[in-house]
């Protein structure tokens, strides 16, 4: 029990830095992406608007998870930060990819069109999910 008590005390700060710089990370790739794309998300979710609401949850969800594939696999928080920029710029360019798909998608979202909505959400965890396996070594051990 005593080993356990000391190895939560010496990591605890280790773990409250790694995981506040990881939630930082979210909270500032959320930010930025909400204040990079042409339609107005929030506006458009306190006037009701569904898809707005969908595509939005399909951001945070996408921006995550690879993020939490960083902070497993970072060596430093250098290296946590580098690689959480690089998700959210592949991420932008997941949604430039779908708008090219589907020819205007701000403003079917707007309209609350939910298909696009859906189809913005399946890109984005699709290519969430090969990002962070991308980013993801077994065989990294934090120092």
């Amino acid at each position: 029990m005593k080993a356990a008590i000391e190895s939560f005390v010496s990591g605890f700060p280790d773990f409250l830095i790694y995981a506040g710089t990881a939630g930082a990370l979210l909270l500032f790739a959320c930010t930025f992406y909400i204040l990079l794309t042409p339609q107005k998300e929030m506006a458009l979710l306190k006037s009701g608007n569904a898809s707005a609401g969908l595509a939005l949850a399909g951001v945070i969800i996408g921006l995550a998870i690879p993020i939490a594939s960083c902070l497993a696999s970072s060596v430093s928080l250098a290296d946590l930060i580098i690689w959480g920029i690089v998700s959210l710029l592949i991420q932008i360019l997941a949604f430039r990819f779908v708008d090219l798909i589907l020819r205007d998608l701000p403003k079917r979202i707007e309209n609350d069109e939910a298909g696009a909505a859906i189809l913005l959400i399946a890109v984005k965890i699709a290519s969430a999910m090969i990002i962070a396996s991308a980013l993801w070594d077994p065989n990294v051990a934090r120092l």
